[in-house]
């Protein structure tokens, strides 16, 4: 280890740390030895001085330490530009066999290259969007590395540009100083944005300077091309749409009109945009600006196929219970809106509720709907972005597809 900062747990909190969960949590570390400053490498140790694992360290954040190797993985790691590099080169190969090559590689190609824990890499986040790069250094440990992430970037995928956008919670919670208003940062290259991706046959811009998140919801590529398959012939709701992706492979798939709801009017034009890049008629697709609560309640559109994909309703453990009642709330009158025979395409994508308390939310809203429902699918993120097994915090989104009598 490249640090001279050592990290001592109490007695008895070894376990999760050898057992490969990537956090350590303030109220097991027993002693900070040679700490300086936020984000140094660290080495973890138990009471005995028994290496456990190295990282890096943050007493400003309640999540003190992010692990980056465990147990004997640990023995001699120096955490430099070999080591990153190392990495990315592994989730790069990991990309590849499971997408294929000419999605990675292609012209158009728009993947998640490396996403945090889930690629061992904690405060780590790469999307690759054509010839694009996005990164989200999340934690201070992944600020200082930054640079070395860059080098590596540059090298293996050889983009036009490399463009930082920040979380402005993470930001917070780890006491950083980068831009609390969500703003990016071009690190290298000259930013040009929008680009145009391509999925499954479809075309979309992705803003990657003013999008939200990075720009566009890769984790959604698998759901969208089930979208696709079951829409010939429907009339689809795509409720918080976003820049339409939904509703897009819905009208590919054969959907007879897409009805798109947000709140951003830059989100819906950018939905129009989009249709007209994959040739759509303008009359099978109309957007609203609406907050889709209310609207759902009185919506007047005939629909076969609704989608929810809302936003994280839930940020911290005080929200959840107000996030239940929100999930409860969209389902339970997307549920009386839908034609028998239908389709729910629902999701939550708040790590905080776990999978099978949402599937019991859904339940409760079909209950109170009076509608017999089946669920054909239950729903995840795709390929490019893995979890570490013993991390569940990390999987963040599911989903259910409901038929709906």
């Amino acid at each position: 280890m490249n640090s001279k900062c050592v990290v001592t747990v109490k007695k008895g909190r070894e376990k999760p740390i050898l057992s490969g969960h990537p956090w350590i949590f303030s109220g097991a570390v027993k002693s900070i030895d040679g700490y300086r400053e936020a984000g140094q490498p660290c080495s973890v140790i138990d009471e005995n001085g028994q290496l456990l694992a190295c990282g890096y360290v943050n007493r400003s954040s309640r999540i003190t330490v992010r692990v980056l190797a465990a147990g004997t993985a640990a023995e001699g790691i120096v955490i430099d530009g070999a080591f990153i590099r190392g990495a990315l080169e592994r989730a790069l190969d990991l990309r590849e066999a499971l997408l294929g090559s000419t999605l990675v590689r292609g012209a158009g190609s728009a993947f998640r290259l490396v996403n945090a824990e889930g690629d061992y890499l904690p405060g780590l986040i790469v999307d690759r969007y054509a010839e694009a790069v996005v990164l989200q250094a999340l934690t201070a440990g992944m600020q200082r590395l930054k640079g070395l992430v860059v080098d590596a970037l540059r090298a293996l995928l050889r983009p036009s540009f490399i463009y930082e956008k920040t979380d402005p919670h993470m930001a917070r919670a780890e006491g950083l100083d980068t831009a609390a208003d969500g703003a990016g940062l071009c690190l290298d290259g000259t930013l040009r944005s929008p680009v145009v991706i391509e999925e499954s046959g479809a075309r979309f811009q992705v803003e990657v300077d003013s999008g939200q998140k990075t720009g566009f919801y890769l984790d959604q590529r698998r759901n969208r091309a089930i979208l696709r398959e079951i829409s010939a012939g429907m009339n689809v709701l795509n409720c918080f749409s976003y820049t339409g992706a939904f509703g897009i492979q819905a009208l590919l798939g054969g959907a007879l009109k897409v009805l798109n709801v947000d709140l951003s009017e830059a989100a819906l034009r950018g939905a129009v945009e989009n249709a007209a890049l994959n040739g759509i008629d303008p009359e099978r697709i109309t957007t609203m600006k609406a907050d889709v609560f209310p609207f759902l309640r009185r919506v007047e559109f005939p629909c076969d196929v609704i989608v929810l994909d809302p936003p994280k309703f839930a940020a911290a453990r005080s929200e959840v219970a107000g996030a239940l009642r929100g999930y409860k709330d969209i389902n339970l009158n997307a549920l009386r809106q839908i034609q028998p025979g239908g389709f729910l395409m629902t999701f939550s994508c708040s790590g905080l509720v776990p999978e099978e308390l949402f599937q019991k939310v859904v339940f409760g809203a079909a209950v109170d709907a009076k509608r017999p429902v089946q669920i054909l699918r239950r729903l995840h993120a795709d390929v490019d972005h893995p979890v570490n097994i013993a991390h569940r915090e990390g999987q963040y989104l599911k989903g259910l597809l409901l038929r709906v009598e």
